[in-house]
Order: C-alpha cells, then sequence, then structure tokens
C-alpha cells in the first residue's frame, strides 16, 4: 500500500512539475524532486534498448522509458546476479571445506 501510494504520488508529482511550467518549457521528462525520474514521451526503440538491454553498462537501475521510476537493465542485472551466485558458490566451498578439514583433523 505504501509503495502504491508512493508512485502516485511521484505520477502526480511530474505531472504537476510540468504543468506548471510555460508550454514552451514543458519537456515532459525530469525528475521529481531531483530524485524520481519520470518520462511521459512516446519511447523510441534506442531509449528503450538504452533502459532495458545494454549490456555495455554497469548501471543495473537506469530511468523508465515511459512512466515514473526506474527500469532495470537485464544484462547488468544477470551478470550481478550470476557473480553473487557464483561468489555465494566460493564461500559455501569454503566453509564447507574448512568444516570437513576440522573433523578430520
Amino acid at each position: 500500500m505504501l509503495v502504491r501510494t508512493a508512485i502516485w504520488l511521484a505520477f502526480f508529482g511530474a505531472l504537476y512539475q510540468e504543468l506548471r511550467k510555460p508550454d514552451a518549457e514543458r519537456t515532459w521528462h525530469g525528475k521529481v524532486a531531483g530524485v524520481v525520474p519520470y518520462d511521459f514521451r512516446l519511447p523510441t526503440l534506442e531509449r528503450l534498448r538504452a533502459a532495458y538491454w545494454d549490456p555495455s553498462s554497469d548501471v543495473i537501475f537506469t530511468d523508465h522509458v515511459f512512466g515514473v521510476g526506474w527500469a532495470v537493465n537485464v544484462p547488468v542485472a544477470a551478470r550481478k546476479l550470476a557473480a553473487m551466485v557464483d561468489q555465494y558458490g566460493n564461500a559455501s566451498r569454503a566453509l564447507r571445506s574448512r568444516a570437513s578439514s576440522r573433523e578430520d583433523g
């Protein structure tokens, strides 16, 4: 419930922020309170790819292509998740190895 309320507040904050500008200065994209990104322009293929599929980046969370909030850069998230799983596996093997060497000794 709290997250839903925060999303609605950010949405209306973005609309308010744009509508209080003169017509010529409205860009329909920016950040609410300098933090939460919003973009009400029509999405382009380039912006979709940059937000959801940019393996050359190290950034997991990018600005949402349409609406309010963040998008997930899928290849970066997958790469970081794989690294975490690998790190967990290595740590588990090391702990099991130490535990079995104590039992043997």
